[in-house]
C-alpha cells in the first residue's frame, strides 16, 4: 500500500454476504455508511455534541472491496470552520491470507454541530 491511512481506526468490520452486488463486490453505499459512522463519531468528539453530515467534498474509490476483507476505517480532523469541521475518512483492507493492506477508498466529510433545536452551533474553542 502506497498510500499511509492517516488519523486513528475508527471502525473495523467484516462485511456480510447480504453486502454484496451483482458482480461480487461489497455495495458502495455500504462503505459510504460506515465512512459516515466514523466520521460522525470523531466530529461529534470534536464538537462536544450533535454532529449532522451536510457534505461529501470528494470521494475516490480506488479498489473494489471484496468479500473476507478486514475493513479498517481511518479519520481524522482536515480542517474547520467556525460551525463545521471537514473529516478525512481513508478506508483500507486487509486481505487474505498474506493479510495484504489495501486502499480501498478515501473522501472528505464535513460535519456541522447541532444546537438543541438541531440549527448548527459554534464549535467548542480549541
Amino acid at each position: 500500500m502506497t498510500d499511509e491511512p492517516r488519523g486513528e481506526v475508527v471502525l473495523r468490520l467484516v462485511p456480510h454476504l447480504t453486502d454484496i452486488n451483482a458482480n461480487g463486490h461489497i455495495f458502495g453505499g455500504w462503505v459510504l455508511s460506515q465512512m459516515d459512522i466514523a466520521g460522525g463519531i470523531v466530529a461529534s468528539r470534536i464538537a462536544q455534541g450533535a454532529v449532522a453530515t451536510v457534505a461529501i467534498e470528494s470521494m475516490t474509490f480506488i479498489t473494489p472491496i471484496l468479500l473476507g476483507d478486514v475493513v479498517s476505517v481511518y479519520a481524522k480532523e482536515e480542517r474547520r470552520g467556525r460551525t463545521s469541521v471537514a473529516i478525512r475518512i481513508d478506508v483500507v483492507a486487509t486481505r487474505g491470507i498474506a493479510m495484504e493492506q489495501v486502499m480501498l477508498t478515501s473522501g472528505v466529510y464535513t460535519f456541522v454541530a447541532l444546537d438543541k433545536q438541531h440549527r448548527p452551533r459554534p464549535l467548542p474553542v480549541i
